[in-house]
């Protein structure tokens, strides 16, 4: 059983790293539910409450992160509502219709028609389509990053324990 745990345990935090980069995926919240079957094969002893609030804190603010930095790259171009909304819908559809480049793709696209359709001319358009290309890759380093720390964080908990 030893075993099976810690290859539940790996995998789930193997789908949470993915998931900082294909949206699709659940990514912190696999890497959160990771914690749980730690604690259902081995023990919930090494986690204490600053566990839980530390572990917490980090996944509402990579939920937060990832609207609010994707969002600020599309209004820091000049975008409007219809272009953070067209990029949201390329950002999750994009990979599914175009899979190699779908990832990049479908925001850049999404972000573009979105200005079009709020009125924009293409050359606004195409700024507002890159400011959320940035906005993009920026959230997936922060994902990224907090993810890492996540898991960074449990070992260092359950190593201590």
């Amino acid at each position: 059983m030893t075993i099976l745990g810690w290859i539940l345990i790996i995998a789930l935090f193997a789908v949470g790293l993915a998931g900082a980069v294909y949206p699709i995926l659940p990514g912190a919240l696999a890497i959160y539910f990771a914690f749980f079957v730690y604690g259902w094969f081995f023990g919930f002893a090494p986690f204490g409450p600053w566990f839980w609030i530390i572990q917490t804190l980090i996944v509402a603010v990579l939920f937060i992160a990832d609207y609010v930095v994707g969002a600020w790259g599309v209004k820091k171009f000049g975008g409007s509502r219809a272009s953070i909304i067209g990029s949201t819908i390329g950002l999750i559809t994009g990979p599914f219709v175009i899979p190699a480049f779908g990832l990049i793709i479908g925001p850049l696209l999404g972000a573009f028609i979105g200005e079009m359709i709020a009125g924009s001319n293409p050359g606004k358009a195409l700024k507002v389509s890159a400011g959320s290309m940035l906005g993009l890759f920026s959230s997936t380093v922060v994902k990224i990053v907090l993810q890492i720390a996540m898991v960074i964080l449990f070992f260092i908990w359950i190593g201590r324990y």
